[in-house]
């Protein structure tokens, strides 16, 4: 009996929220790097057909570079990164389409299987991801810095009660495809669909102040303090496209964002549905 009140505590803490957040977007950006595990990724889209269920519209957007760096080896073509972007000729364009689509296609089926309604969209398609070249001390080739994006097709479909599922590609006004960064194309997206939230799902607990201190956990930042811990260089690396997309996005009209750790069961649910949530959340 104790355990079944527990259980309807919880539901009860998570009513308000179910309330506010009711026909509010979502868009939760899912990591490559995570994204292969098929226990976490089972445990993650559990809970965005539950988000979709109680009312709510999720927006996933998903990148795919091991699979891609995999592919590349296996075909005996080496993956060149400048500042953490991939190098992109015409032949490594074809395979970062082919297995970001071969992911879209396994993520709208899994999502199908636990009885959602959902459509895998294509960046590129319908003008969604506008870009154009990015610039860079080394030429990147077709690489894309987006723009602009067009959210009705999107719109269209989440009014229809589906989950959209996006892989970052975008169009040029040379009507060429351009590879485009997971982070940047989840924040704009937020942004044109004035999101509820951005959700980031990486593979760390969130943002700390020092990576070897578990104590040094952050459980809240202003844009302000985001942008004074990468410039003393507190947050490094893959961290840094994250809270960038963060802050781009509440800069853009996204009310609140929240980097958390995909590997913790429920961690999106426990994020969004309950009083303390369990990942950094970065606010104006």
């Amino acid at each position: 009996m104790e355990e079944a009140i527990k259980k309807a505590d919880v539901l009860i803490e998570a009513l308000p929220y179910i309330r506010k957040f009711h026909k509010k977007i979502i868009v939760i950006k899912y990591g490559g790097s995570i994204l292969g595990e098929e226990k976490i990724r089972r445990g993650v889209l559990e809970d965005i057909v539950f988000l979709n269920f109680m009312g709510l519209r999720p927006v996933l957007v998903h990148g795919g570079g091991p699979n891609i760096s995999e592919r590349m080896r296996t075909s005996g073509k080496k993956s060149e990164f400048v500042d953490g972007m991939r190098v992109t000729d015409e032949e490594t364009l074809e395979v970062v389409e082919e297995e970001l689509k071969s992911l879209n296609d396994l993520i709208v089926k899994e999502l199908s299987e636990l009885g959602a309604k959902c459509i895998g969209l294509n960046g590129k398609d319908k003008n969604i991801i506008q870009v154009e070249k990015k610039k860079s001390k080394i030429d990147l080739g077709l690489v894309g810095h987006i723009i602009g994006t067009d959210n009705r097709p999107v719109l269209e479909e989440l009014r229809q009660d589906k989950i959209a599922v996006i892989l970052p590609m975008g169009i040029g006004k040379d009507k060429k495809t351009y590879n485009v960064n997971a982070d940047e194309a989840a924040a704009s997206i937020a942004g044109g669909l004035e999101a509820e939230k951005l959700v980031i799902l990486t593979n760390v607990k969130g943002i700390m102040r020092n990576p070897e201190d578990q104590h040094s956990f952050l459980s809240t930042l202003t844009v302000g303090e985001a942008k004074g811990l990468v410039e003393n260089k507190i947050i490094q690396q893959g961290m840094i496209p994250k809270i960038r997309a963060c802050i781009d996005a509440l800069e853009n009209g996204v009310k609140k964002t929240h980097i958390i750790d995909a590997r913790t069961p429920h961690g999106l649910l426990l994020e969004i549905f309950t009083d303390k949530g369990i990942g950094t959340e970065i606010v104006k």
